[in-house]
């Protein structure tokens, strides 16, 4: 191999370009082509232009028919789920992930979800990888109702890994001034109403990895009877997305507040819609929490406010309705196929300060 020097008689550099630090623009181009197809399906009316551009554009003239529209935003990411997926090499489910923990932030507001955008970190761009990423990002957008209106891939050599890779979005709704829901709405004797989880979600896997495939040293592939299926197969487990299930539920009966259980546990995220002088009192009897919560707390002697504090414990959403809404609010989420029930209510009376509180024992 031949060798230039410089004047000095030093070795001269390779001559350097994008692509030899890192950087393959070719590649992000195929990554491109590859997703179009995809964002295509997650669509709205109001959404104007294709991929591609700088800007997403969304048109707000669509907001006229609201007397005093109230704009929600939210961000958010998946936090270390993403390692499962990279492990195990599945890359689709997690864009699910990402539009549950964004838009289901937004309906809590009660406002539908509009538009997102997302962020795909990567440490070398494999075309294919990054169309799964967002094949999964808009199926979810079209589960919420948004529209994927744009993104950005960015490739940091150096940094990340070549197969390492993270993903964060930002989503925004609205919702009409006087439709708002939230804390002032809340009066004594309400009920509250639990949906059930479809696992793990997109929290506490810092814990739960930790516990099971570092202190227990658990493969991924390992069959789990208890589960029914493959511990990677159950961490990877999508995040239900309960935007629908939500706007469905406020155009059937009368919705006081909605609270999405994510990184703090049922007690602490319902805390957060109660009012002054009110308190929610949730019974744990009235529910069993999926083998995978067990597995965690019993492999790694967890103790069961650690365990709650962290993970959801079978509750993803909470809805909080007037008594004499209950029945037809439990009958619109049968119908529309969530595993829903009465878990507690809200009152002034008892020992307890403003707040919530988690009663008795799980039901066996």
């Amino acid at each position: 191999m031949s060798e230039t020097h410089s004047a000095e008689g030093g070795a001269s550099p390779a001559s350097a370009s994008y692509k030899t630090a890192g950087v393959d623009i070719e590649a992000g181009d195929r990554a491109v082509e590859l997703m179009k197809e995809w964002v295509k399906k997650a669509q709205r009316p109001e959404v104007l232009g294709g991929l591609g551009g700088f800007a997403g554009l969304f048109d707000a003239s669509a907001l006229k028919n609201y007397e005093r529209p109230l704009l929600a935003s939210a961000t958010d990411g998946v936090g270390t789920k993403v390692d499962i997926a990279r492990q195990l090499g599945v890359y689709d489910s997690i864009g699910h992930d990402l539009v549950a923990m964004v838009m289901d932030d937004i309906v809590v507001c009660g406002a539908e979800p509009l538009f997102m955008t997302d962020y795909i970190c990567v440490g070398k761009v494999h075309p294919e990888r990054v169309a799964a990423i967002v094949k999964g990002i808009a199926e979810g957008c079209v589960l919420a109702g948004c529209a994927l209106v744009g993104g950005e891939t960015a490739e940091h050599p150096g940094l990340l890994g070549e197969d390492d890779f993270d993903v964060a979005g930002a989503g925004t709704g609205v919702v009409e001034a006087d439709r708002l829901l939230g804390a002032d709405r809340i009066r004594t004797g309400d009920a509250v109403i639990a949906m059930a989880s479809s696992g793990l979600h997109s929290n506490g896997y810092s814990l739960v990895r930790h516990v099971l495939l570092n202190q227990a040293g658990l493969a991924l592939d390992t069959h789990i009877d208890e589960l029914g299926r493959t511990l990677g197969e159950e961490l990877l487990e999508p995040t239900k997305i309960y935007s629908l299930d939500c706007l469905a539920l406020m155009r059937t009966t009368e919705v006081h507040a909605f609270s999405h259980i994510t990184g703090g546990g049922l007690a602490a995220n319902l805390a957060r819609v109660i009012p002054d002088g009110l308190h929610a009192i949730v019974d744990r009897s009235t529910w069993t929490p999926a083998p995978i919560f067990d597995l965690v707390g019993r492999t790694g002697q967890v103790e069961r406010l650690e365990l709650e504090k962290t993970l959801n414990m079978g509750v993803g959403m909470i809805a909080i309705v007037p008594q004499e809404s209950t029945d037809v609010a439990l009958a619109t989420l049968a119908d529309r196929g969530v595993d829903a029930w009465v878990a507690g209510e809200i009152t002034d009376r008892g020992e307890h300060t403003t707040g919530a509180a988690l009663i008795g024992d799980y039901a066996s």
